[in-house]
């Protein structure tokens, strides 16, 4: 049997990526979505979220490249200037194997950003983290925890399946050979975290597709990539959206790329290709539901 969760991150970002995401669910393969608590639009994705009673809600923790839920000078450790978090992975991650970030206050603000969802009458299904910051040790466990204090139950598995098939496709796409590095060398954490979560009585998946597509996203890799899906429980992780004046306030490299994944994802060769490999598509509730 194989099944996958297609979730979709940066609910609540803009207007533009909310649109978007309600768009992949209704009319595409999307089935899970994450909300960023501090996005600028998270009311409207909370409004929208409640129409949408099938989509599994969980929360994007945001640890890099934006704001703190709680006060700066509660969390200061994570703080770089002026209120921000760091902006980059390479950053934060010298900072927390230095010993420079601390736990406490990561459980903290995760915890925070969690409770604010709740709060909002959305159940929170799952966590992950904008630019998979729980891939790192340190990181996940404090995540884990806050997860768990907040009664939420699955998280995502960062780590990338490796699969021989992909090779073929990163020779023709060589701008995506950094990132595919990149996510290999950080497998070494994949042990570490299924320990975590193993520990802390929790779900998640046998790992994730679409982190290096990630931003080169089209129909012929998307039929590759669900190609390659082995048996077992899998997420597929995805950044749909609109171009429009907010998106270009905010700081990302996911641009033109977003509306190209919603086309893969709304179209008619996406739902061909997951119903030939006999794929069938679940949500973190489910997930939650029979784990």
């Amino acid at each position: 049997m194989r099944r996958l969760i297609i979730n979709a991150d940066d609910f609540g970002l803009t207007p533009g990526v909310n649109r978007a995401i309600v768009e992949g669910h209704s009319r595409g393969v999307v089935t899970s979505a994450t909300l960023m608590a501090g996005g600028g639009s998270f009311d409207q994705a909370i409004t929208l979220a409640r129409t949408l009673p099938r989509l599994a809600v969980g929360c994007h923790v945001v640890l890099v490249d934006g704001h703190p839920v709680l006060s700066s000078d509660r969390v200061p450790s994570l703080i770089a200037r002026r209120g921000e978090f760091g902006q980059s992975f390479s950053a934060v991650a010298n900072a927390a194997f230095r010993g420079k970030i601390r736990t406490q206050e990561v459980e903290a603000e995760v915890s925070a950003q969690i409770s604010k969802i709740q709060s909002a009458g959305i159940e929170v299904s799952h966590v992950d983290s904008h630019k998979h910051l729980h891939m790192l040790p340190p990181i996940g466990a404090a995540i884990i925890r806050a997860a768990r204090s907040c009664g939420v139950r699955a998280i995502r598995n960062p780590f990338v399946a490796v699969k021989p098939l992909t090779y073929a496709h990163l020779v023709r796409r060589p701008h995506l050979w950094k990132r595919y590095t990149q996510t290999k060398l950080l497998r070494r954490f994949r042990h570490d975290f299924l320990q975590q979560v193993a520990d802390a009585g929790m779900v998640t998946t046998d790992g994730s597709f679409g982190v290096v597509s990630t931003g080169a996203l089209d129909v012929e890799l998307f039929g590759a990539i669900v190609g390659s899906i082995p048996e077992g429980t899998w997420e597929f992780v995805c950044h749909p959206g609109y171009i429009d004046e907010e998106l270009g306030k905010v700081r990302t490299r996911l641009r033109e790329s977003r509306e190209n994944e919603l086309k893969v994802l709304t179209s008619e060769e996406a739902r061909q290709v997951l119903d030939e490999h006999a794929i069938e598509l679940i949500s973190y509730a489910d997930l939650c539901a029979n784990g």
